[in-house]
C-alpha cells in the first residue's frame, strides 16, 4: 500500500516524496526495478532510501507519514520539532470497517514531551474516514482490458466454457487440503492461478508434490493449478479482472478486489486474541447488506471456515452456489464505497489544511 500511496502522491499530485524501506530485498518483488545495494535511487519519480539502523541525515518534509504502526526514529522525530514549520505528521493505520473508525479519524494525539502533533488518519469504507486508494485512472484501465490477451501473456489458452477462473493470494492455511480435495471434484474445468509467494510450500503438501515454482502446472481431477511468477501491482488488478472469484490477503489486494467488482474471499491478517476476527465480521455484516439472506450466509460461513481453516469443505458447495449473486453484488458495493473518496486525495487535503 504504501508505494502504491507513494507514486500516486507523485503522479496525480505532483507531490515530491521519500520513502524510507527497510527491507530492499522484500521490496525488489513489488518493485523490479529497484537496486537493492543502493541505498538512495529514483524511480517512478519516489525517492526509495533504506531505512537502516543508522540512517542517513534527512531533514523531514512538510509532511510525514509513519504508516502501519510504524515508531520513527528519535533522532527523526527531534529533526521534525525543530522544524519550521513542523510537518504534518500523519499516523496512517490499518483499514477497518469498525463503526468506531469514523469517529476516531483525523483525531490528533499530542507528543507527550516535544512541540509536535500527529494525527490519525484511517482507511475506510464511509465517508468521514479517509476512503481507500483508487488511481484516478483505475476506471479507464479496466475498461481497456482484454481478458483473453491477458490468459495469453501468461500462457494460458481461453478460458473454457463453463470454466471457473480462480485466482489464489493466501497466507498458510490449514484449510488448504479441503479446498483442493474440493477444487479436483468440481463438475466442471477449474484453473487456479497462484502466483508465488508464501502459501506454495504447504500448498505443496496439499497437492502431494515436492514443492511448487514459478511456471509449474498441476492437474488432479478437475483443477489445474498453474504458478505465476510474483505479481507486481502494475499488472495485479489484471489478473483480479481475469478471475471468477479471488482469494486476498491482507489489505493493498483486499482493496484491489473490491474496485475488480468480482466475488471475493478474504484471508485477513491474525492478530492476537483474535481480534482479527473482530474485523472479518464488521467486514461481512457491511459488505452482506443488501444480499438475499442465503448467500450473506454462505457469504459470512465460508469466509470464517477459510480464515479458520476449519470447515472449509462443508463450507465451499454453499459458497460456490452464490457466486452469481455476489458477482452481481459486486459493482453495487464498489460504486458505494468509491462515495467515500480516494485515500490520496483525502490525504492531500487533509494535510493541506492542517499546513495552512
Amino acid at each position: 500500500m504504501c508505494w502504491r500511496l507513494a507514486r500516486q502522491l507523485v503522479r496525480e499530485h505532483g507531490i515530491a516524496v521519500r520513502l524510507w524501506v527497510d527491507d530492499l530485498l522484500s521490496t525488489r518483488r513489488l518493485i523490479p526495478s529497484l537496486n537493492v545495494e543502493l541505498a538512495v535511487q529514483r524511480i517512478d519519480g519516489v525517492e526509495i532510501v533504506h531505512w537502516t539502523d543508522a540512517p542517513r541525515a534527512s531533514d523531514p518534509g512538510e509532511v510525514v507519514i509513519a504508516a502501519f504502526a510504524c515508531a520513527l526514529p528519535d533522532a527523526f522525530v527531534e529533526e521534525m520539532a525543530v522544524r519550521t514549520p513542523r510537518p504534518v505528521w500523519i499516523n496512517l493505520e490499518y483499514l477497518s470497517a469498525e463503526v468506531w473508525v469514523a469517529g476516531c479519524h483525523g483525531l490528533p494525539s499530542p507528543h507527550p514531551r516535544l512541540p509536535l502533533t500527529q494525527h490519525f488518519f484511517f482507511p475506510g469504507l464511509d465517508g468521514g474516514t479517509g476512503g481507500l486508494l483508487r488511481e484516478a485512472d483505475y476506471a479507464a484501465r479496466r475498461e481497456a482490458f482484454s481478458k483473453e490477451r491477458f490468459l495469453t501473456a501468461i500462457g494460458l489458452p481461453p478460458a473454457a466454457s463453463g470454466e471457473l477462473l480462480i485466482s489464489f493470494f493466501s497466507y498458510e492455511n490449514n484449510g488448504l487440503d479441503e479446498i483442493v480435495d474440493c477444487w479436483q471434484r468440481h463438475p466442471g474445468p477449474l484453473t487456479c492461478l497462484v502466483p508465488e509467494g508464501r502459501v506454495l510450500p504447504p500448498l505443496a503438501s496439499a497437492l502431494g508434490v515436492d514443492g511448487l515454482r514459478p511456471g509449474d502446472v498441476v492437474v488432479r481431477g478437475a483443477l489445474t493449478l498453474c504458478v505465476l511468477p510474483f505479481v507486481e501491482q502494475a499488472r495485479y488488478d489484471e489478473l483480479l479482472w481475469a478471475c471468477d472469484l479471488n482469494f486476498v490477503r491482507g489489505e493493498d489486494s483486499f482493496v484491489r478486489a473490491q474496485w475488480a467488482e468480482r466475488p471475493f474471499v478474504w484471508h485477513i491478517y491474525a492478530q492476537e486474541d483474535a481480534a482479527h476476527l473482530e474485523k472479518l465480521d464488521a467486514f461481512l455484516a457491511r459488505y452482506g447488506q443488501g444480499l438475499e439472506a442465503g448467500v450473506a450466509r454462505a457469504l459470512g460461513d465460508f469466509w470464517r471456515a477459510w480464515n479458520l481453516g476449519v470447515g472449509v469443505a462443508a463450507a465451499w458447495p454453499a459458497f460456490q452456489a452464490a457466486l452469481p449473486a455476489l458477482k452481481a453484488h459486486a459493482p453495487g458495493w464498489s460504486a458505494s464505497v468509491q462515495a467515500a473518496g480516494d485515500l490520496a486525495q483525502n490525504l492531500v487535503q487533509f494535510c493541506k489544511a492542517e499546513i495552512e
